[in-house]
């Protein structure tokens, strides 16, 4: 299959990464091309170490270049501005050929929204992966009123190829992974902040007594608290106050203490 990534970020380079170890061809528009190809291959050097793909084999099928027409599955992986995608949406739409699907990897904007910018609104769909996107094992495949079925078929089939389960979701705010993820992250953050328990103690109970890979607030970490406030603020104006940010989560992002990228989030990284 010959794909096409926009954003080489660490979404971005997760995906590229799983269709290289597939076997497909694929290119990346990055404007940090250097740092985006790093990227994608120390991901490629340790699933190497683990059995996967050789490193080098796969890299000689990554091209770091704008979208090219003859691309099969266009995914757009650049940070969750709706201009920024929209802008980069369009572009690629008016390079592809008709038949190629295009999809957006936005944890929570409107597909709809996004997709009104196209010359096809029909043919958007959102494809939403799961940071690290190497090991989390769900898709969630997001479709609007005019998705046509043979569209969300190809998308499930491209899911289904790089060894992904994927779910699908009609489009509405935060989807329904963002939505319950950002709900539970918030009310954990909450709790911290009216001194129930400490972040170690909340995400111990969460792991342990519910069985989460990892409570909310390291994951937060993971994902970045700025990136969880700016879902939240979306959901906020959208869904109303049961999504208004906690003043502790603010504090932090205004405080640069956005988790695992800066060093300091709920946890010491």
């Amino acid at each position: 299959m010959r794909v096409a990534v926009i954003g080489g970020g660490r979404m971005g380079a997760g995906i590229a990464q799983i269709f290289l170890a597939k076997g497909d061809t694929v290119t990346v528009q990055e404007p940090q091309a250097d740092a985006a190809r790093r990227r994608i291959a120390e991901g490629l050097a340790i699933a190497e170490s683990k059995g996967a793909a050789r490193r080098d084999e796969a890299l000689s099928r990554l091209t770091m270049a704008e979208v090219p027409p003859d691309a099969e599955l266009v995914i757009e992986a650049v940070p969750e501005d709706a201009g920024l995608k929209a802008e980069v949406l369009a572009e690629a739409e008016s390079t592809i050929d008709p038949g190629a699907v295009l999809a957006t990897n936005t944890s929570s904007l409107s597909i709809a929204e996004l997709a009104a910018a196209l010359g096809r609104p029909e043919r958007l769909i959102g494809l939403h992966f799961f940071n690290p996107v190497p090991v989390q094992r769900l898709v969630e495949i997001v479709v609007t009123e005019s998705t046509p079925a043979g569209v969300l078929e190809r998308a499930k089939e491209c899911v289904e190829h790089v060894g992904k389960t994927s779910v699908v979701v009609n489009d509405s705010p935060g989807f329904a992974t963002s939505r319950l993820g950002v709900l539970l992250g918030l009310e954990a953050i909450r709790m911290v902040e009216e001194g129930v328990a400490s972040a170690e103690d909340i995400d111990t109970a969460m792991a342990l007594g519910y069985g989460h890979p990892m409570g909310p607030l390291k994951l937060g970490d993971l994902v970045g608290l700025d990136v969880r406030l700016a879902i939240a603020e979306y959901l906020h104006a959208r869904l109303g106050p049961r999504f208004e940010p906690p003043k502790l989560l603010r504090d932090k992002v205004a405080a640069g203490e956005l988790g695992r990228k800066s060093g300091k989030g709920f946890y010491q990284w």
